[in-house]
């Protein structure tokens, strides 16, 4: 296989019993049909396998994580958190696209770095892992690579702008700092700290600038409400 799969393994957290299922994920139907006297097989159907684990998968996490919510707003989460450019962005942070098998026409044209080819791969993974090592093997992958850095999408987007909203009531400004980014390209730890009014007010940590960020505007909400109790008590 090309490049270091080791690496590639490592970076899934997953090793392979069967590399040639491994291959196939990888392995967009433009190569396979530039190699067909090869009888290379190319990724769509583990990619169809890959997704029916992960739509169960991401069911199931939801079902647990919201126990108040309903199916609309369950389903509408699932899709959100599942998509095709979030996929897209977790094959990226995972270094999957410069494994993937692609034929020579659709790397000119930057097939490479495409979201639906890059999306298509991941879900193809899955269905390798599920293939290999068992639905426990393909959940254990989803629930590290996916839903970790997925799952608080929403709360990322509710919290900076709820954020946003409470220090322009005050008329100040919020700056987010990155104060650390440690560990291996493939295991990154960042921190962020929130700054309000020139002073410190929220502390977070995470695998992603964007999950980490969101748990500092999270404890800066947290840390400024307290505030506001505390003074009115005294009041």
């Amino acid at each position: 296989m090309n490049k270091n799969i080791q690496l590639l393994e490592k970076r899934i957290g997953y090793s392979f019993k069967d590399l040639s299922l491994l291959k196939t994920a990888l392995t967009h139907t433009s190569y396979a049909n530039e190699h067909r006297r090869d009888k290379i097989v190319h990724n769509e159907r583990l990619e169809f396998l890959g997704d029916a684990v992960l739509e169960a998968v991401s069911s199931e996490f939801l079902y647990r994580r919201y126990p108040e919510r309903g199916e609309g707003e369950l389903s509408t989460l699932r899709a959100s958190m599942v998509c095709e450019p979030s996929l897209a962005i977790c094959a990226r942070q995972m270094g999957l696209p410069e494994y993937l098998y692609l034929g020579k026409g659709e790397e000119r044209t930057g097939g490479r770095h495409r979201d639906s080819i890059t999306s298509d791969a991941v879900e193809a993974m899955i269905g390798a892992i599920y293939l290999d090592g068992g639905f426990e093997s393909a959940k254990g992958f989803i629930l590290n690579n996916i839903l970790t850095e997925l799952r608080d999408d929403e709360l990322y987007v509710d919290f900076k702008s709820r954020l946003q909203e409470l220090v322009q009531e005050r008329g100040q400004k919020v700056i987010y700092t990155l104060t650390g980014a440690d560990g291996p390209d493939h295991d990154k730890h960042f921190t962020f700290d929130v700054l309000v009014g020139g002073r410190i007010v929220g502390h977070g940590e995470g695998h992603t600038k964007k999950l980490a960020s969101q748990n500092a505007a999270e404890d800066a909400i947290r840390n400024l409400e307290a505030e506001a109790e505390a003074g009115q008590q005294d009041d």
